[in-house]
């Protein structure tokens, strides 16, 4: 896969392109790439993502900028492994925001991009205040002969899968839910930090994440997760939380057990994947308390 960070560089193949801001690249998202990916093996085309490095919510000032359910190094990951040719990658500027829907569709898509079919979700919007609708898309195809195709609502049993909707069920902690929206688990990638070694001195050695990004977080709560160091994956228990048992606890933290696992790996990333919610934050009366617990909770997810 080939990635582009300036639209002004030219492509000589032909192609179909996917055009959106891929917000978590869920069910919906993926019926868009392989619909884009089919057209281009059947016609002998390149398939081509236009997205942006950051969300453009985060430049239009009437609008609040989401939490992240993926960050870029993991959206280029997604798009490589699903068979993409060209991914186009920029920043949403104020200048870009201002660029009229037609001006967009021939200085950039055809002239640059060699576009020759554009495929869009049913919703999509594009150019200066969002007047570019999927009507007018269909309109400037038949004026500069390319082909349009507009994808119907994906519905997974009933709802619509919407970037909205799984950030709503991940802050209500039902990551289930949000992974069969997703087709996949929803993850955090971070850091390994120094935490306060409590669960060292308790027979639960921890380990403390940075994350990379500015993501929304499941609600607080102890779940089963699926820990991913050096491509192996372990099974582990991942508590969000305010400490409640240790009254010095004030900030958010992501702390995870990996079970049958004994390596020092500060500084080195990890990436949690979410699999269920398992219970609330407790406050215990005591550290036994805690522990006895935590044993519980290892036991639910080892068998």
């Amino acid at each position: 896969m080939r990635i582009i960070e300036n639209i002004n560089n030219k492509i000589e193949d032909e192609t179909v392109i996917c055009l959106g801001s891929f917000d978590g690249i869920h069910r919906g998202h993926k019926a868009l790439i392989e619909d884009v990916i089919k057209e281009s093996k059947e016609k002998g085309l390149k398939s081509l993502v236009f997205t942006f490095s950051n969300h453009p919510a985060s430049i239009i000032s009437d609008r609040n900028e989401p939490k992240l359910l993926i960050n870029n190094d993991q959206k280029i990951k997604m798009f490589q492994k699903l068979g993409i040719d060209y991914l186009i990658m920029i920043p949403f500027s104020i200048e870009f925001m201002k660029v009229a829907p037609e001006k967009f569709v021939k200085n950039i898509l055809i002239d640059n991009l060699n576009v020759k079919k554009i495929v869009v979700g049913f919703n999509y919007r594009f150019g200066y205040k969002g007047k570019g609708t999927t009507r007018l898309l269909e309109e400037l195809g038949i004026k500069y002969e390319f082909k349009v195709d507009i994808v119907s609502p994906v519905k997974y049993k009933g709802d619509v899968v919407s970037s909205t909707t799984i950030r709503k069920l991940i802050s209500e902690g039902n990551v289930r839910r949000a992974s069969k929206f997703l087709d996949r688990y929803f993850s955090l990638e971070g850091k390994v930090i120094h935490g306060k070694k409590r669960g060292r001195s308790m027979g639960f050695p921890t380990v403390n994440i940075q994350l990379s990004s500015n993501y929304i977080l499941p609600k607080k709560g102890v779940y089963e997760t699926e820990t991913i160091y050096n491509s192996h994956k372990y099974k582990s228990l991942t508590s969000i939380s305010i400490n409640p048992t240790f009254e010095c606890e004030r900030d958010i933290s992501v702390e995870t057990y990996i079970l049958n696992f004994n390596k020092e790996i500060y500084s080195e990333n990890i990436e949690i994947n979410f699999i269920k919610y398992i219970r609330d934050i407790i406050k215990f009366k005591s550290k036994d308390e805690l522990i006895k617990q935590l044993k519980l909770d290892v036991n639910s997810i080892s068998n």
